[in-house]
């Protein structure tokens, strides 16, 4: 049964991540909380969708997320930084992440609809570059679609990485 307005991307993700037992988390710069959203009316989100992160200002990025000090906010490595980052903070097995230039106009030397996904697993970590068009919200918008198709893909081959953290030691 599909959820309203749930994509095929997002039907399938949420498929993986129950038969699978993968918890699924996001870091948001770019998108504000939307792709939270959109993964959160998952069917069935309560049970694999850990939670996402927005941070916009840089010192949060760094300072919650580890992001290297005088890394490029629209950048691959930014990106793949954040994913790893969230995924720790969330204790979970795949993070998306995104960052980028929204638009109207350009910002830091990057045109509006520079977008930068990355990912993270326990495993490995990559990013994905994005050159939309569009006004903001269709550049938000299809930055989200892209985003849960790639949680999508990279969570088709993978299995929960272990124990959890429990409680306080």
């Amino acid at each position: 049964m599909t959820a309203p307005n749930e994509t095929p991307d997002l039907e399938h993700l949420g498929e993986l991540a129950r038969s699978r037992g993968l918890r699924v988390s996001v870091a948001e710069s770019l998108t504000s909380g939307r792709l939270a959203n959109t993964i959160g009316a998952g069917e069935g989100a309560s049970g694999w969708f850990a939670g996402g992160i927005v941070a916009y200002f840089t010192e949060v990025k760094e300072r919650v997320l580890g992001l290297t000090p005088g890394t490029d906010p629209t950048s691959a490595a930014c990106a793949e930084q954040l994913a790893r980052g969230a995924r720790e903070l969330f204790d979970a097995d795949i993070c998306v992440s995104t960052t980028g230039v929204g638009g109207p106009g350009p910002e830091g030397g990057h045109p509006a609809g520079t977008v930068y996904l990355g990912w993270a697993t326990a495993d490995d970590a990559g990013h994905r570059r994005l050159a939309l068009t569009g006004d903001p919200d269709e550049i938000l918008s299809a930055s989200v679609d892209a985003a849960v198709r790639l949680l999508a893909f990279h969570a088709e081959g993978l299995h929960p990485a272990g124990p959890r953290r429990t409680g306080s030691d």
